[in-house]
């Protein structure tokens, strides 16, 4: 094998290496139970319908942030974020 063959392979492999051990603790949990989290969704970003039935669809929030809109986060997580209103808990699935 030529001396570049050899760097190549050699990178290729530490690159890989790399990868593996990162990712092997990057990856959270899933989590026990979600929750809709109302008051944090962008525009067009939120999860089903609204809250007051304005519209039954993902992706039509009108504006960032509105009190109808909502997403699924991980439980526990909604009462942290400033302006986040939790609407229901859902258990995850397995």
């Amino acid at each position: 094998m030529s001396n570049s063959n050899t760097l190549l392979a050699a990178t290729v492999a530490s690159l890989f290496t790399l990868g593996l051990s990162s990712t092997a603790n990057a990856v959270p949990e899933q989590p026990e139970s979600w929750e809709k989290c109302a008051g944090i969704a962008k525009a067009g970003k939120n999860d089903c319908g609204a809250l007051n039935g304005s519209h039954g669809c993902a992706g039509q929030a009108k504006a960032d942030n509105l009190d109808s809109e909502w997403v699924y986060i991980p439980q526990g997580s909604c009462e942290k974020i400033t302006g986040g209103i939790v609407a229901a808990v859902k258990a995850a699935k397995k």
